[in-house]
């Protein structure tokens, strides 16, 4: 799998007293169509049904949901076997990205796929995010929606600056200050937005392991995006369920995730990248 910066960028701010404004990257790209295996496979030991296998690096990728025993999601989430962290491209050229259907059964989730991007040389602002790694966007929208944010849409600008009410954005997650949502809108993403509370963010202290971004386009909370380093998914980590910040209210009736978290099975020798503790919500 291949891609590349698309010269788009979320701008932070990260130190108040000097107000130095970065570029944030989250690659986008051309979708790649190999497939491996089929959807809705189940898994053998549990109420997990898979979604379709697709190649990357020296081994593979896949989308999962967990289902309770009345047949309601607890849990979305990626599996990467140990070889997809080997044998990853050095250069991101040609354009592509990944996209990674969800079985039928996370219909009940506000969830459609993920965009998997790897970042071999990281991306702006380099004393941020310049370690190799992979975006993760789980996308509320289809297929469709992200390929139609494009700037050749004569409403791009006004469907960037479009944003959703407050009531409907994750707690402290802002359109990064130092430039209007138009003009930091990426091309098949859209606008990306970050946790104002994070007091981390300052380059040269800053040490990047994995980050949760929020995107919006057209009014919509479109997407959540865990970014994660190559080098910290080596030493196999167990992040525990991590609290995600939520909104006052919903867009649409669904279930959403309360945390996230990554750890190593060890017995399947995969990476597990993980949206849980799924929740009801009603569109209001």
């Amino acid at each position: 799998m291949r891609n590349h910066r698309d010269g788009r960028g979320i701008r932070l701010i990260v130190a108040a007293s000097t107000a130095l404004i970065f570029l944030v990257g989250c690659s986008g790209g051309n979708t790649s169509s190999s497939s491996t295996a089929g959807t809705n496979t189940p898994a053998s030991s549990n109420n997990t049904v898979f979604g379709p296998s697709q190649r990357l690096g020296n081994g593979n990728v896949k989308t999962y949901t967990t289902l309770d025993g009345s047949g309601n999601p607890t849990e979305v989430g990626l599996r990467l076997t140990d070889t997809a962290l080997d044998g990853l491209p050095p250069t991101t050229t040609p354009p592509d990205v990944l996209m990674l259907d969800f079985p039928d059964q996370a219909s009940a989730t506000p969830f459609d796929h993920v965009m998997l991007n790897w970042n071999p040389q990281g991306h702006d602002p380099v004393a941020l995010f310049g370690k190799p790694h992979f975006d993760f966007h789980f996308d509320m929208v289809d297929k469709a929606a992200i390929k139609a944010v494009s700037p050749s849409d004569p409403n791009f600008v006004a469907e960037a600056d479009r944003l959703p009410e407050p009531k409907y954005l994750p707690q402290d997650y802002v359109v990064p200050p130092g430039a209007s949502a138009a003009a930091q809108a990426v091309p098949g993403m859209g606008v990306h937005l970050v946790d104002s509370s994070d007091t981390s963010l300052v380059p040269g202290s800053y040490d990047f392991k994995q980050i949760i971004i929020s995107g919006t386009w057209n009014g919509k909370y479109t997407f959540i995006e865990p970014m994660i380093t190559r080098e910290w998914l080596l030493t196999k980590p167990t992040l525990e369920q991590q609290a995600l910040k939520q909104p006052q209210a919903y867009q649409k009736t669904g279930y959403y995730p309360t945390n996230y978290s990554v750890r190593f099975d060890e017995q399947a020798k995969e990476y597990v990248v993980t949206l849980a503790g799924m929740t009801m919500r009603k569109a209001s």
